[in-house]
């Protein structure tokens, strides 16, 4: 097996003198349950399309499964099972004639896999593709990604039009396909489905990745979220920052040391104290404020 799934050194893409991805450096392990965090913007579709070869690369170099992405592409979307953040099918075709077209592609018979999938994600087989809400369009190209049985999920935005019901089925499906040893590379700014369902993770911002690590040490920054009701001031301590205060109720993120913060509040008529992990959408923005720096 290759060392690693997807590898990026020094990746680069420009489109003209306009910025999509700029030296960027990747690697992806055989198996893992990886995410992709950045907001809208800054380079999550770029480097898929180029990774998967789609676009080519201004520098820099790229391998999947250890072929080159320049060389290889046909080779490495055959293993590769991906889902843009936008779908577009054929008018006029029902959904089940879309689904074998993918297969057709392919020179596979995905009747069996293609079957159980839309049964998971209720989807309508005789509806056609052009009376799809957003939904069941995205369900489609689940569905594409998926039923080839592909070694390598790329799915880039992939729940955006899903109930909570199905996105809970689809994250289902996904845990079941990476528990055989499938790769799954996830872009998503949603927060809460990187932190529930991938080990590690990848931080991009302005074309550059800016952390890379474990999801729970990403989460360690030593900042804790302190919510309490009481008179303290923003100025009374050092390293606070996201400061709110409603209705008597002050909440901030502390970054300093827990002995000052200790002896600050011990002077304070201090009610109904919680400290807390910040989230990790507060961990995002906060290596968004320092440029990737934990300190």
């Amino acid at each position: 097996m290759e060392s690693k799934a997807i590898f990026a050194e020094n990746l680069t893409k420009y489109y003209g003198k306009a910025r999509g991805i700029d030296g960027l450096d990747l690697a992806v392990a055989p198996g893992d349950f990886f995410g992709f965090i950045g907001p809208n913007g800054a380079g999550k579709s770029t480097t898929i399309r180029t990774l998967l070869g789609l676009i080519s690369p201004t520098a820099g170099k790229g391998r999947v499964f250890g072929m080159d992405i320049v060389k290889n592409k046909k080779a490495i979307l055959e293993r590769v099972g991906y889902l843009p953040s936008d779908t577009a099918f054929y008018n006029g075709m029902k959904v089940r004639d879309m689904l074998k077209l993918s297969a057709d592609l392919r020179r596979k018979d995905c009747s069996a896999a293609s079957a159980e999938l839309c049964e998971r994600l209720q989807l309508d087989r005789d509806r056609k593709v052009e009376d799809l809400s957003f939904g069941n369009r995205k369900k489609v190209g689940i569905v594409c990604a998926l039923q080839h049985n592909p070694e390598l999920l790329v799915l880039d935005e992939p729940t955006g039009g899903l109930d909570p019901l199905m996105q809970h089925e689809f994250f289902s499906i996904l845990q079941e396909r990476n528990q055989t040893g499938v790769t799954v590379f996830l872009s998503s700014h949603i927060m809460s489905e990187i932190q529930r369902y991938c080990s590690k993770a990848a931080i991009i911002r302005e074309g550059k990745i800016i952390a890379c690590d474990s999801v729970d040490k990403l989460a360690k920054t030593g900042t804790r979220r302190v919510t309490f009701r009481g008179n303290l001031q923003p100025d009374a301590l050092p390293d606070i920052r996201d400061w709110t205060e409603s209705d008597g109720i002050v909440s901030f993120l502390y970054n300093g040391e827990t002995n000052k913060l200790i002896r600050t509040l011990a002077g304070l008529d201090v009610h109904e104290l919680t400290v807390s992990e910040p989230d990790l959408e507060e961990i995002v923005l906060h290596f968004y404020e320092k440029g990737g720096d934990q300190a």
